[in-house]
């Protein structure tokens, strides 16, 4: 009988067992990380990234083959250090730390030891790699750019970092993640999902098979491709046109929002970070702090707006009825205010009205139009907090809501902030009149100045401006770039202001740089420039400032422009933004008289270079302030 027990639970706990693994292994199989287990080897199989168009269908991204060593440190074994080394093109001690980095990552998991290997290097190491245990090639692809265009806009790629993978499961060391510009935006779009096989080795560690005939594996699915509202041609010759200077243009549809082009200059080639010399390359141009070519002027400069932002002021005191068409003031050269104060005007002087007070931009004029605005209301807070209510309605002050990483949201100042500059209820309209003239406290990026002029030309609404047209070819439905924004000025209430700037072309300050055959709304802009030298305040040479749409009667293209240290609106800032109208509207130039200025007046390499030898300066370009000290060989340091 005791035998016969014996036998009994013998026989029930063996089978409770058989059973139990029989459950685990096949009826439920692992869920946790497969890469965990020591006897399982994980190889990543990495999709296409998705291929970049521009609006009109010309290829901007593709991709080119590469290579990658790939480690798996615990599978290691002796070898000919040196004869790798000389694969590899690397030093021993170079090998010593990459080899010491990647186990301390992880001993178990695949790491990148020596990235992008060319079809050369790969041709010649393949062959020998049996001799390297540990040690395997992983094919993977890199960008190709078609043009040396839009590298702001598109971003660039590189390998994670210990922040990405903290961040995001789906990434193993070595891999590449989007970084800037679409290649951030839509990096799960364009990426796509790698796919994994997983391979079931013995106790000895060699490969026995696929794990449970693949039943864990999965496909890699390819990364989607996306279609742009970018122009490249117009792109390019936005580029070409801002040769040897520094600033942006932001031109975009004002019936749709979309980004025909977004120039920030200088610039560089987007193939310089690809490839093995991405990180020096990148090092060097981030650290480029007098050009600053990764520096996107458009989306993150903020500049004093200057004269086109009379247009804006002009909208405010037509709603606040504060002014109308036939309102009239006399300009004696210049506006006097408080006991002593003058702000002057070069407009000529005379009888001022709306019309000609936009086209020949009289200081005084608006002057007197913003004071009106502000005094209106029984304090200057509350007549502030209505007109910053209005400037709001534009999208100044704040991110626009646009599909690109980067960004500033300008000044746009309120009460709250005068009652921190001056105290509460002891300032007054008089103190903030340089808003009138664009010369305050405001502050706008190109790409809010862009908007703010597709707004007037839409006659009182916006469309958020956006990159992205369509993804595989489904057009974007997002309600956030199809549904319009509404400022709060009455549609009657632009018509004469868009008057005034079709008369800035026909008889104002910008009649010599008209393009025959379209016509065209703007406003010049000179925004006066101050740096610190020595610790005293000097003024450098003032940034050139032009907006315009056009046609007037059927907008098509809304466009800002911005040329720092580029004297006044119409000598620089209005040439280009009129040319860049006729390349998109007409598809050729015809005043090459214009191009021809444009494109070879090098006195911008002059204005750069200005001899600074012994000086020390304060500059502050809208995203950080910098002591900069020069040397004897008259190059620049940096202390933040």
């Amino acid at each position: 009988m005791r035998k016969l027990l014996l036998s009994s639970i013998i026989v029930i706990v063996a089978i409770t067992y058989i059973g139990r693994l029989s459950y685990l292994q096949v009826l439920n199989p692992p869920t946790g990380n497969l890469s965990d287990d020591t006897a399982i080897k994980a190889i990543y199989d990495y999709p296409e990234r998705g291929y970049i168009y521009d609006r009109n269908g010309k290829l901007l991204v593709a991709n080119q083959p590469s290579y990658d060593v790939m480690v798996i440190p615990r599978d290691v074994k002796p070898l000919d250090t040196v004869e790798f080394c000389k694969l590899l093109n690397i030093t021993k001690e170079d090998f010593i730390k990459k080899y010491n980095q990647t186990k301390r990552y992880s001993p178990r998991l695949p790491s990148v030891f020596v990235p992008q290997l060319s079809k050369e290097e790969y041709a010649v190491l393949q062959e020998k790699m049996r001799k390297y245990e540990g040690f395997y090639i992983q094919k993977r692809s890199l960008r190709y750019y078609s043009e040396a265009t839009a590298a702001n806009i598109l971003g660039y790629i590189s390998e994670v970092n210990e922040r990405d993978l903290k961040k995001h499961t789906y990434y193993q060391s070595g891999e590449l993640i989007g970084r800037q510009g679409i290649e951030e935006q839509y990096e799960e779009t364009l990426r796509g999902r790698k796919g994994v096989k997983y391979i079931q080795k013995d106790r000895f560690n060699r490969v026995i098979g696929p794990y449970k005939n693949g039943i864990a594996d999965t496909l890699p699915i390819q990364g989607k491709d996306i279609h742009l509202t970018i122009d490249m041609d117009l792109q390019m010759y936005g580029e070409k046109l801002m040769g040897n200077k520094r600033g942006g243009i932001v031109a975009l549809d004002p019936k749709s929002g979309e980004l025909l082009s977004l120039v920030s200059a200088p610039t560089y080639d987007p193939a310089l970070l690809v490839g093995r010399k991405r990180s020096k390359n990148y090092t060097k141009l981030y650290y480029d702090s007098i050009a600053k070519p990764t520096f996107d002027r458009g989306l993150l400069a903020m500049y004093p707006p200057g004269s086109p932002f009379k247009t804006l002021n002009a909208l405010i005191a037509l709603e606040e009825g504060v002014i109308d068409e036939n309102s009239s003031i006399r300009c004696s050269h210049g506006y006097r205010y408080g006991r002593s104060a003058f702000m002057g005007c070069h407009c000529g002087g005379g009888i001022r009205k709306l019309n000609n007070g936009i086209y020949n931009s009289c200081n005084a004029y608006f002057a007197n139009a913003y004071r009106k605005v502000i005094e209106k209301y029984t304090t200057a807070e509350e007549g502030m907090n209505v007109y910053e209510k209005h400037l709001k309605s534009f999208g100044l002050g704040n991110y626009l809501g646009y599909d690109l990483p980067n960004g500033k949201k300008g000044l746009i100042p309120s009460s709250k902030y005068y009652d921190r500059a001056y105290g509460k209820k002891r300032w007054f309209a008089t103190n903030t009149i340089s808003n009138a003239i664009g010369q305050g406290e405001v502050l706008t990026t190109p790409i809010q100045l862009a908007n703010m002029t597709a707004a007037i030309a839409n006659r009182g609404f916006y469309y958020t401006p956006h990159v992205i047209k369509k993804i595989d070819n489904q057009y974007i439905q997002d309600e956030n770039y199809i549904k319009p924004k509404q400022t709060t000025i009455k549609r009657e209430h632009f018509e004469p202001v868009i008057q005034g700037m079709y008369d800035v072309y026909n008889k104002g300050t910008a009649n010599w740089i008209q393009i025959p055959g379209i016509s065209i709304a703007g406003k010049t802009g000179t925004a006066e420039n101050f740096t610190k030298i020595d610790g005293q305040k000097v003024q450098l040479t003032d940034h050139s400032i032009f907006v315009a749409f056009a046609p007037v009667e059927d907008p098509k293209i809304a466009i800002a422009v911005f040329v720092e240290n580029g004297y006044w609106g119409s000598r620089w800032a209005g040439r280009i933004a009129g040319l860049m109208i006729e390349k998109y509207i007409k598809g050729e130039i015809t005043r090459k008289d214009m191009e021809n200025f444009v494109l070879n007046d090098d006195r911008f390499i002059e204005e750069y270079e200005k001899p600074l030898s012994g000086k020390s300066f304060t500059i502050n370009d809208g995203q950080k302030s910098y002591i900069k000290h020069t040397t004897s060989d008259n190059s620049l340091t940096i202390n933040e």
